[in-house]
């Protein structure tokens, strides 16, 4: 479909009807969700801590794939890609900076909560910041490296979203995929799961288990394990092979990790819970205090 008005392969109108509607979901609830995180850590001083920065990292990056899951349904819902060939290089170099930024950053939290269990001092603010902007410089270099010629940004199978173009599997996008997934997920995943696994067991230790220490790294698993599984398949088989639609799949569960995130890392604690009713209920918060 790309940028004229008919239909793509293997889809048929109802179908690219519904994968934009299901985008324009999972948008609408990712940037819901995700707003009053962000709004809560800038108007509630009691947020301003180190570990809450690294939520308020993940927030950001959610919110970016958000609005880049807003993009891709508008044009679903249009049927044709408006913004030419340098929007989708833009969207693609946009997409990949937040999902590796939100990778990243739930590693980061999931180090930072290990650091405060466990040890007995508490994250400061450099650390905090050091890994905020690390986390995404990394993630620009990479997602810069397909604007340079190591790998390149093209045409979802829908034709109205871009991403890092999978389809070629020559040794350019064999190298640069499995150098990228080594450090921005299989690293990412091994920190998570190794600082909540050493979490567990000094928390068990002393009873004090308050923390669930399995979700993480599974959601992690849930939500990009099927892109890093296609990816992958493309580097030893000719993904033309597998159905448009079933291409498609792996780009929308991973459009649901901002909802996701922000239930598990925001929305499930009982601070950030008060941080977002005293940004919607000022004057009630200003009476509380005063009480």
């Amino acid at each position: 479909m790309a940028e004229s008005g008919s239909l793509p392969n293997g889809f048929s109108e109802l179908e690219v009807l519904a994968v934009g509607t299901v985008l324009l979901i999972e948008a609408l609830t990712g940037l819901c969700l995700n707003s009053p995180t962000i709004l809560s850590f800038c108007k509630t001083p009691e947020l301003r801590t180190p570990i809450h920065l690294l939520v308020l990292s993940l927030a950001l990056a959610d919110t970016g794939i958000s609005l880049n899951a807003l993009i891709a349904a508008t044009s679903s819902l249009l049927r044709r890609w408006p913004y030419g060939s340098e929007g989708c290089q833009a969207l693609g170099f946009q997409g990949f900076v937040t999902a590796l930024s939100s990778i990243c950053s739930s590693a980061a939290i999931a180090w930072g909560r290990y650091h405060h269990y466990c040890t007995r001092s508490q994250l400061a603010w450099n650390t905090a910041l050091s890994l905020v902007i690390c986390v995404w410089l990394s993630s620009a270099f990479w997602a810069a490296m397909p604007l340079l010629g190591w790998g390149h940004y093209d045409y979802e199978p829908l034709g109205t979203c871009c991403t890092l173009d999978y389809s070629r599997g020559d040794r350019n996008f064999t190298s640069f995929l499995f150098t990228m997934a080594f450090f921005n997920f299989f690293l990412p995943l091994f920190i998570t799961l190794t600082s909540y696994r050493f979490m567990e067991q000094k928390l068990r230790k002393t009873g004090h288990l308050q923390v669930n220490t399995t979700v993480p790294a599974r959601t992690l698993l849930f939500g990009w394990g099927p892109y890093a599984l296609l990816y992958l398949s493309a580097t030893v088989m000719d993904v033309s092979a597998i159905p448009p639609k079933l291409q498609m799949v792996p780009a929308l569960i991973a459009k649901t990790m901002p909802t996701i995130n922000a239930i598990n890392y925001a929305l499930g604690r009982e601070m950030v819970h008060r941080g977002i009713w005293q940004c919607l209920s000022p004057q009630r918060s200003e009476l509380d205090r005063a009480r």
